[in-house]
C-alpha cells in the first residue's frame, strides 16, 4: 500500500538525512527546520500488508492481542522489525516515533544497553530454572522496599495472571465473594473482569465477551470512575459480602483518565469502614506513574496491589503484593492455591532489577514529567488551533487525549470523543513516523529514550495533520 504524504521536516535545509535516523543528524536538526514542511515522500507498506494478510490465516484476526489488528483506527497494521530506544522501523523500514512502547513497559527505551547487557550475562546461566533464584529475592525486596502497601510479594507471568491471584487472594481473606469494580477499567482477560471492561473490549464494540458464564460475573458490582457515592451505594446494598474494591489508580484502559485526590481517599476510608479490601492495579502505572507506583503519587496506600509491564523490564511478568497478614495466604504459605511455571524466571527478573535500577536514579521521572508535558500540551495547543475539540493530560510518563471538550473523568464521559476523527488524525499521524496506541480507548508512554527533538517533531507533525482532518 502506498499513500503520498507531506513530512514535517528539514531535508529541504539539511537533506535527507536529517530524517534518517543517526544520532548525529538528529542532533543537527534546527527547531526551525523542524517546523517546517518539506519534500513529498511515500509511505510505503507492501511488506506488512503481506506479512499481516498471511497472519490472519494462521492466527484470529492476525494478531496475539485484539487491540494490535487496528480494528477501531481503520486500515491495517505495521508490522514491526525491530525497536530500539524510541524508535521502531516495520518491515518495509518505515522509521517511528514510538509512543506506546510495548504498550508500557518501555519506560528506559525499547531494548535498553544496560538492560541487555545483564540479559545476556544470565543467557548464558540458563532461561528458566523452574526452581528457586536468587535474583527473585533482589526484585522482591526492591518492590517491597518502593511500593508503600507491599511487604510481601508473588511473582507471575503477566498482569492478568495478578489480577486472577489478588481477586481470590482477596475472597480468601474475607471470606466474601463480591468485587467492585469501575466501568471502564480492565483487569485482564480473566471471567471475573470481563464486565464493562473497558480498553480491547471497548475497541471492539463488544460490552462482555462471548464465553463468559452468567456464573462467572454474577459477583462482580460495577461503580462509576470517580463517583464515590456509587461505590457507598453498592456496599449499602450489599452489606458483608463484598470483598474488596478493585481500580486502576489512573485509569489507562479508557483511554488516560486521572482520578479526584478526593476520589482515592474516600475509597480507602470506604473499605475500612466495611471490613473491605483495597486494591490498586498498577499494572500499567506501577513505576511509570513513580518510583513507588502510583500509590505514592497520590499518598493513599491500599491494601493489595497488582504490578506488571515496567517491573518486567520489556518481558513478560506480573506480580501481586501487600500486606504480609494478607499474603501469608498464599501457598504454600497457606491454603489459597495459585502457581506458574515460568513465574519468577531469570530473564523477566534480571531485566526488570536493572530497569528499577536505571529508574531509581536521580531526574529519571522528573525528565519524563518534562518530556510527556512538552507533548501533550503541545499536542492539545495545536489542535485547538486547528480548531478542534480535544481535552487531554498526563502524569509523569504516562499520557491521553480526547476530541471532545471534557473534561474526561470516566468512561462515559470518553466515549463523548469523536473517534472517528480520531481514527483520522491516528492513520495520518502512522503514515508520518509517530506511532500511537492504535485505539481512542488507550493512553500513551513516554520514555527516558525521547529527545526534545522527538517531542518537536511529533507536534510538528500533529499541526500539520490537525489542519487535513
Amino acid at each position: 500500500m502506498k499513500s503520498v504524504v507531506l513530512l514535517a521536516a528539514a531535508a529541504a535545509v539539511l537533506g535527507a538525512d536529517a530524517y534518517s535516523g543517526g544520532a548525529a543528524a538528529r542532533s543537527r536538526v534546527p527547531r526551525s527546520a523542524v517546523n517546517a514542511v518539506a519534500t513529498e515522500t511515500t509511505f510505503v507498506t507492501t511488506k506488512s500488508s503481506a506479512t499481516f494478510a498471511e497472519a490472519k490465516t494462521i492466527m484470529p484476526g492476525g494478531v496475539s492481542s485484539p487491540v494490535r489488528a487496528f480494528k477501531s483506527v481503520g486500515g491495517d497494521p505495521v508490522v514491526f522489525d525491530r525497536v530500539k530506544g524510541a524508535y521502531a522501523w516495520d518491515l518495509d523500514e518505515n522509521k517511528y516515533i514510538d509512543y506506546v512502547g510495548s504498550w508500557g513497559p518501555a519506560i528506559v527505551g525499547h531494548a535498553n544497553d544496560e538492560v541487555l547487557e545483564e540479559l545476556t550475562k544470565v543467557l548464558q546461566k540458563g532461561t528458566s530454572f523452574g526452581a528457586p533464584s536468587a535474583l527473585e529475592n533482589i526484585l522482591a525486596k526492591m518492590v517491597i522496599e518502593a511500593v508503600p502497601s507491599v511487604e510481601m510479594v508473588r511473582f507471575t507471568n503477566s498482569g492478568t495472571e495478578a489480577c486472577m491471584g489478588v481477586l481470590r487472594l482477596m475472597r480468601a481473606y474475607t471470606g466474601r465473594e463480591k468485587l467492585i469494580k469501575f466501568e471502564g477499567c480492565y483487569h485482564g482477560h480473566a471471567d471475573s473482569f470481563l464486565v464493562q471492561a473497558g480498553s480491547g473490549v471497548a475497541t471492539l464494540g463488544l460490552p462482555d465477551s462471548p464465553g463468559v458464564p452468567a456464573g462467572a460475573t454474577k459477583m462482580t458490582l460495577c461503580a462509576k470512575y470517580n463517583d464515590l457515592a456509587s461505590v457507598e451505594a453498592l456496599f449499602e446494598a450489599n452489606p458483608g459480602e463484598i470483598c474488596g474494591v478493585m481500580l486502576e489508580p489512573v485509569v489507562g484502559n479508557s483511554g488516560f483518565i486521572a482520578p479526584d485526590q478526593a476520589f482515592l481517599e474516600g475509597l480507602r476510608a470506604l473499605t475500612l469502614k466495611h471490613g473491605a479490601l483495597l486494591c490498586f492495579d498498577e499494572v500499567m502505572t506501577g513505576f511509570r506513574i513513580a518510583y513507588g507506583c502510583a500509590q505514592k503519587h497520590f499518598g493513599v496506600t491500599p491494601d493489595l496491589t497488582t504490578m506488571g509491564k515496567v517491573i518486567g523490564g520489556g518481558l513478560p511478568v506480573g506480580a501481586y503484593g501487600g500486606r504480609k497478614d494478607i499474603m501469608e495466604m498464599v501457598a504454600p504459605a497457606g491454603p489459597m492455591y495459585q502457581a506458574g511455571t515460568l513465574s519468577g524466571n531469570p530473564l523477566a527478573m534480571t531485566a526488570g532489577i536493572k530497569t528499577l535500577q536505571i529508574l531509581s536514579r536521580p531526574g529519571t521521572y522528573e525528565k519524563l514529567d518534562l518530556l510527556t508535558s512538552k507533548l501533550i500540551n503541545g499536542i492539545l495547543d495545536a489542535g485547538r488551533e486547528a480548531g478542534h475539540e480535544m481535552c487531554g493530560g498526563h502524569i509523569s510518563g504516562m499520557f491521553g487525549l480526547f476530541f471532545c471538550n471534557g473534561p474526561v473523568r470516566n468512561y462515559q464521559d470518553a466515549t463523548k470523543s469523536d473517534t472517528a476523527k480520531f481514527a483520522r488524525w491516528h492513520r495520518a499521524m502512522l503514515e508520518r513516523g509517530v506511532y500511537l496506541a492504535p485505539s481512542q480507548y488507550e493512553a500513551g508512554f513516554m520514555s527516558t529514550a525521547h529527545s526534545d527533538e522527538d517531542i518537536e517533531k511529533t507536534i510538528a507533525i500533529a499541526r500539520e495533520v490537525f489542519k487535513m482532518i
